[in-house]
């Protein structure tokens, strides 16, 4: 009886502005790929400017999947990711091609590559009088309770992410068990693919602060404020909802609701997308068994492209 082999995938994976688009585009092209977006963000129609979503122009004819599936007044749960990506890359590998994930948001490759806990349902009444604690007792008092409550999770998750910090807690209030108890009871899901593990970033964390400096007040050329204006007008959509709550999004709405002056935004924006791209590097010190490459490095697509080949041609070759 023959012995299959799991198909190729290709996990690109990196921090917030470290070119991941442009390289996943050409290693599409160069390896019969499709790309599915691994953001929380860009399942967001609407949030194109603020998200660096690519244009059709820089998907250069590579179908892109998960991308523009939601409207911003809808959640999007880890679950709902991992049940969609599952289904794209079988579709993908049915079809002869490799699906290529690419994208920063950690969380949902690590649910791909290690299951999700079967948590609690989200609880209304107790978000709502957690947000109303965040308001007014600040994301530093949530996260020292959370640290009273669940240790590991405080330590895991750091006080400038108040939306895991509330969910841990919530967890906490709705079982009466830390949520690290939720995920050391969860038993390992294989993934059904032979994962090619990639990480991209800057040489040096200054030059990715300053790319990110860069590239906000690009957007903010591009008319990121008059899309987020955009939002805003519509009525139905509020800071509290995950698509308000994307980096750069929250900063401008606080600017649109007159709480900061545009500099004081942009500075704000800026030092929040830092924030987020130092909680990426702390994940992606974990992916210990990815290839890891420098952004702007001379010959980079030609390189990346050698080692996945010869990744490629080793899962064929029998032993």
């Amino acid at each position: 009886m023959k012995h299959t082999q799991p198909p190729p995938a290709i996990f690109l994976m990196g921090p917030t502005a470290s070119g991941k688009t442009a390289l996943a585009v050409q290693l599409a092209q160069a390896l019969d790929g499709e790309i599915i977006s691994v953001d929380s963000a860009l399942v967001y129609k609407g949030m194109d400017i603020g998200t660096a979503k690519p244009t059709l122009a820089e998907r250069g004819g590579i179908p892109h999947h998960l991308l523009d599936i939601l409207d911003p007044s809808e959640a999007f749960s880890t679950g709902q990711f991992r049940t969609r990506a599952l289904a794209l890359m079988a579709e993908i590998s049915q079809r002869g091609k490799i699906p290529i994930l690419v994208g920063g948001t950690m969380l949902y490759f690590n649910a791909l590559t290690g299951g999700l806990a079967a948590l609690p349902e989200a609880d209304p009444a107790i978000r709502a009088k957690l947000d109303l604690e965040l308001e007014n007792l600040g994301k530093e008092a949530l996260h020292r309770r959370l640290a009273a409550v669940d240790p590991e999770a405080a330590a895991r998750i750091h006080p400038n992410d108040p939306q895991r910090v509330q969910r841990a807690l919530e967890v906490h209030e709705i079982s009466g068990q830390p949520l690290t108890s939720f995920f050391t009871a969860t038993q390992p899901q294989a993934l059904p693919y032979q994962a090619i593990k990639l990480i991209i970033a800057p040489p040096d964390r200054k030059i990715l602060h300053d790319i990110i400096a860069q590239r906000f007040r690009a957007m903010l050329a591009q008319g990121f404020i008059e899309e987020v204006q955009h939002l805003y007008d519509r009525g139905d959509l509020n800071e509290k909802m995950p698509a308000i709550r994307a980096v750069g999004y929250r900063q401008a709405w606080s600017y649109l609701q007159g709480e900061y002056d545009l500099e004081t935004m942009t500075e704000k924006a800026i030092v929040a997308t830092r924030q987020l791209a130092k909680r990426q590097f702390t994940w992606l010190r974990r992916e210990t068994d990815a290839a890891s490459f420098y952004s702007g490095q001379q010959d980079l697509s030609e390189q990346v492209q050698a080692l996945v080949i010869n990744k490629l041609r080793a899962f064929h070759t029998p032993e």
